[in-house]
C-alpha cells in the first residue's frame, strides 16, 4: 500500500508500474485521477489545499483498510497533493490493483467517496476577486453513505 501526501506532482504510470512490478496475479488496475477545475462563471487562479500532517495519512490508511476488508485488493495507492495548485493540475490519485475489474472499480470508487468526506483536507479557491474556503458538499456525504458502512 502506498499512501502519500505531497506538494509535488505525481506520475500515474510510474506509480502503477511500481505497484505491478513482476506480479502475474493482477487482472485489473482501476485508477481515478482528480484534477483542479475552473470555477463556474469565474476564472480560478489558485486552489490551495491544506491538511493535518500525520492524521491525514492515518485517515487515508484507514479508508484503504476498510476497502481491503470488502474487496479482493492486491495493492493500492493513494497520492494526494497539497499546496497551491492551478486549473488542470492533478490533485489526487487512487489506484487499485485486483484480480478482477469489479473489485478494482468498486474499491477505487469507495476509497474516493470516503476520502472526500473523511480525510482531513481543506480547500481554498482564489479567483481574481476573492478567496474562499470550500464547504463540504451534501452530494459527497450521499456518495459515502450509499456504502452503508457507518
Amino acid at each position: 500500500m502506498l499512501i502519500k501526501v505531497q506538494q509535488d506532482d505525481f506520475d500515474v504510470t510510474e506509480i502503477n508500474r511500481q505497484m505491478l512490478g513482476e506480479r502475474s496475479d493482477v487482472g485489473a488496475i482501476a485508477s481515478f485521477i482528480g484534477l483542479v477545475r475552473d470555477l463556474p462563471g469565474n476564472v480560478l487562479q489558485t486552489m490551495t489545499l491544506e491538511h493535518y500532517p500525520g492524521m491525514t495519512e492515518k485517515s487515508l490508511s484507514n479508508i484503504v483498510e476498510k476497502a481491503q476488508q470488502r474487496w479482493d485488493i492486491i495493492d493500492c495507492a493513494v497520492v494526494h497533493r497539497v499546496g497551491d495548485l492551478k486549473p488542470a493540475d492533478q490533485i489526487v490519485l487512487v489506484s487499485v490493483l485486483s484480480a478482477h475489474r469489479g473489485d478494482a472499480f468498486s474499491a477505487c470508487e469507495f476509497i474516493m467517496d470516503y476520502l472526500k468526506t473523511e480525510a482531513p483536507f481543506w480547500k481554498k479557491e482564489t479567483d481574481s476577486l476573492n478567496s474562499q474556503w470550500v464547504e463540504a458538499k451534501k452530494t459527497d456525504d450521499q456518495a459515502k453513505n450509499r456504502w452503508n458502512l457507518d
